[in-house]
């Protein structure tokens, strides 16, 4: 996956944008690390099972808060 740095994507959001809009996904870096994923929707909607979704139902869970590492291998399947 290309990665692509905060600073290039600031300067090039426009085109970067464009890349993702014709099926491309990248990496956005912050520092020389991975912190966000950019990729295409679909068909134009979101369904309602996207992980994102449920991100608060994972965060706590009775008697136990989830690590982010925990959230991180649910949402993203790592």
């Amino acid at each position: 996956m290309e990665m692509v740095s905060i600073l290039e994507f600031r300067r090039h959001a426009e085109a970067i944008i464009r890349k993702v809009e014709r099926g491309k996904r990248l990496l956005l870096t912050y520092r020389g690390k991975p912190v966000i994923r950019l990729e295409p929707i679909v068909d134009g909607t979101i369904g309602r099972d996207d992980p994102f979704y449920t991100i608060d139902s994972l965060a706590v869970s009775p008697g136990r808060s989830l690590t982010n590492e925990e959230i991180d291998r649910i949402v993203y399947e790592k």
